[in-house]
């Protein structure tokens, strides 16, 4: 139960952080406001939602490669190499949603 909601805080506060801080400027008319918000929220998603997928991918990939090696241990300098490789592809897609998101930002 308490990992559950660990993992519910942690992928709601994102969320809800990061959109009130990209919607700090003020707009003149009230469709604009809401166009701004708008391209707010989905920013705030967008890195909220690649984060939380990015880290389960990460989390899970490792385990499989500490989980390889353990049953075999003279397997770890063939499992080390795509482990890494595969992390760094995981990690970047993380990077393409923050690039994706300060994008939409006006």
């Amino acid at each position: 139960m308490k990992k559950l909601a660990l993992r519910l805080v942690s992928f709601a506060a994102p969320l809800a952080l990061t959109a009130t801080a990209f919607a700090q400027d003020a707009a003149d008319a009230e469709g604009q406001a809401t166009a701004i918000a708008g391209r707010a929220l989905a920013a705030g998603l967008a890195i909220g939602i690649a984060a939380f997928g990015c880290g389960m991918g990460q989390g899970r990939a490792a385990a499989a490669a500490l989980e390889g090696i353990a049953r075999n241990p003279n397997a770890s300098g063939k499992i080390l190499v795509p482990l890494i490789l595969g992390l760094a592809l995981i990690e970047s897609l993380a990077i393409y949603a923050l690039v994706i998101a300060f994008q939409v930002q006006p």
